[in-house]
C-alpha cells in the first residue's frame, strides 16, 4: 500500500523538502505525492530521483498532480 503525502497549496521548496522528509524516513517502497503546480510536479520528481526513486506514474486531474515514486 503506497503511502501518501499531500503538499497541494505549497509553495516550493516545500512539496520538494517535505517529499525528501518523507522518503528518507521510508527508506524504500512506494510513496504518492501529491501537488498543485507544475514546478513542484517537475521539482519533486527531479528531487526524488537524485536519491535513488524512480517516478513510476504522474496523474494529472484537475489542475493536480500525483507523483507515485518507488524504491525497491
Amino acid at each position: 500500500m503506497s503511502e501518501i503525502l499531500d503538499a497541494r497549496g505549497l509553495s516550493c521548496p516545500q512539496p520538494v523538502l517535505m517529499t525528501l522528509e518523507k522518503i528518507k524516513q521510508l527508506g524504500k517502497g512506494e510513496l504518492t505525492v501529491r501537488v498543485d503546480t507544475q514546478a513542484s510536479r517537475e521539482n519533486v520528481s527531479r528531487a526524488v530521483q537524485k536519491q535513488g526513486w524512480t517516478v513510476e506514474e504522474i496523474k494529472e486531474e484537475n489542475d493536480e498532480f500525483s507523483l507515485v515514486v518507488k524504491k525497491e
